[in-house]
């Protein structure tokens, strides 16, 4: 498996619970590219059916709804808020049609029914709206995940548990392939060069695929769309639910999320031909993010010098040449290569639907593999960090006991059941203390290095204790990570010095102000 981003970790997870044996490489670390840069929803994808995607429609509403289920503290419901305006180009009885066929998609759902709105009524409900031409509203629910970064430790986390093996930080160079057939592939690591045979490699590299392919005969897979995200701190009058509004440059629709305490805004849709690691918010991204949300919401009027800082990542959609760029499907695709026979490239694929794709990867993989796996192994399945609602009240009231109420929330919601090994962690009084006065303790980034696979400063504070997505993205807490870990030996001065500046370079990338 090439990839552990949230679908390579995800069809992992279904191989290693089905009893085969697994090896999954990543360039980086886990979830460092496209899957730590989405717009963090958990949605079925309304606007999908504007292009008559109704299976996809289902499909994401019905993986919504497992994961609401099966990772509850990672997964929350969200209410989205649409406002319609004289000039907007979908009107009030389209937005009313589309709604009402999402609820028919989705008619076993927890989550309340389509609401609408008149205008005073809206006014009133989101009172920091523009009401110059409102003409009426709608609301409904999706779902938001706050961490996906976490969603990707979960699934790769109960793949090693089941036996899959994790190389973290190794590029792969090269899928070999002998007489049409491939066999196996080379890597390149800090530690060296490695290899592998296997008989089954699933390039699920995301924007990488074609890379990854090199000299394999094939069409061009992948034609990545940019999508880049402002987060601000909330304005006055702010919206305290999700706002999904038609932007009025070119009318795409964007949304502006209450999100970790801050405002997430995006996401913009271009075609980018770059390197996946260079890509950046531009100047007229950042211009019209800004520019469109202070249309719809005048007390945010200044936004531009209040960023907090940026994300951007690269969705890796099919290949078009031409066509707007959200006409593109999100569906997956699973490719086999006749240039490779046992080789197949993952296209597409939303963060959404990522257990759905890992199911039909091994489907579809079902007549070469040695052994029969089930086809329903992870639909009921919660995520390890899962836990009952009885047993999640307990571990609560533990938590609260030795940790105070706020620090209890902020673990559960990071960490699910595993904060209870955190918390073990903290018992020992060099772990305990909380990092620059703030909330993370040094537990955590012990915990990040020894258990979840971690091996930079970026990937404790980005992608497992969560402190780089705080709104000064980390900053503060990172000179007192990197002097923890040399206290305690993890790193000696040389080492920390490197990842601070390592770290501080990041957040310079992402325009971050600390």
């Amino acid at each position: 498996m090439i990839g552990a981003g949230i679908n390579g970790a995800a069809i992992a997870r279904e191989a290693a619970l089905g009893g085969l044996k697994v090896l999954l490489v990543e360039r980086g670390d886990i979830g460092s590219g496209t899957s730590s840069a989405s717009s963090r929803l958990i949605h079925g994808g309304l606007r999908y059916l504007e292009h008559l995607e109704l299976g996809l429609v289902h499909e994401s509403l019905q993986e919504r709804e497992r994961l609401l289920a099966l990772a509850p503290h990672l997964v929350e419901p969200l209410e989205l808020c649409i406002p319609v305006y004289a000039q907007s180009r979908r009107k009030r009885w389209q937005i009313g049609i589309g709604l009402a066929l999402y609820d028919l998609l989705s008619r076993a759902k927890s989550l309340p029914k389509r609401r609408l709105f008149g205008r005073d009524e809206l006014l009133a409900y989101l009172p920091g709206l523009k009401p110059d031409g409102l003409v009426a509203g709608a609301s409904y629910y999706d779902a938001q995940v706050r961490y996906p970064e976490r969603l990707v430790v979960e699934n790769v986390r109960d793949a090693v548990a089941h036996g899959a093996v994790l190389a973290t930080y190794s590029r792969v160079t090269r899928v070999r392939v002998e007489k049409g057939r491939a066999t196996g592939i080379e890597w390149q690591s800090a530690a060296g060069r490695g290899s592998a045979s296997a008989p089954l490699i699933v390039n699920a590299a995301g924007p990488w695929v074609d890379e990854v392919l090199g000299p394999i005969k094939h069409t061009r897979l992948i034609g990545g769309t940019k999508g880049s995200h402002i987060v601000v701190p909330p304005f006055p009058r702010a919206p305290r639910s999700g706002v999904y509004v038609e932007a009025s440059a070119d009318h795409r629709p964007f949304f502006i999320l209450p999100w970790n305490g801050l405002l997430l805004i995006g996401t913009t849709d271009e075609r980018y031909d770059g390197d996946p690691v260079a890509a950046a918010i531009d100047a007229r991204e950042h211009a019209y993010l800004v520019s469109e949300t202070e249309r719809v919401f005048p007390d945010a009027a200044g936004l531009a010098a209040r960023v907090l800082y940026t994300h951007t990542g690269i969705r890796p959609l099919p290949y078009q040449r031409r066509g707007a760029e959200g006409a593109i499907t999100r569906r997956h695709i699973v490719r086999r290569h006749r240039a490779a026979r046992g080789l197949y490239s993952i296209v597409g694929g939303k963060l959404t639907t990522h257990r759905a794709l890992a199911e039909d990867v091994l489907h579809e993989l079902r007549n070469e593999l040695p052994r029969r796996v089930a086809r329903a192994l992870t639909r009921e399945r919660p995520l390890p960090g899962s836990l009952s609602a009885a047993d999640r009240d307990s571990l609560l009231d533990e938590l609260r006991n030795t940790l105070g109420e706020q620090q209890a929330a902020r673990l559960w919601r990071i960490y699910g059941r595993f904060a209870a090994d955190v918390a073990a962690l903290a018992a020992r009084r060099e772990l305990a203390a909380p990092l620059g006065g703030g909330h993370v303790l040094t537990a955590e980034l012990v915990y990040g290095l020894t258990t979840e696979w971690a091996e930079t400063l970026e990937d404790v504070l980005q992608r497992r204790c969560m402190a780089g997505l705080a709104a000064d993205f980390g900053l503060g807490v990172a000179p007192a990570a990197v002097a923890a870990l040399e206290r305690l030996g993890v790193w000696d001065a040389a080492r920390a010095a490197q990842e601070l500046a390592s770290y501080r370079e990041l957040a310079a990338r992402h325009a971050a102000k600390g």
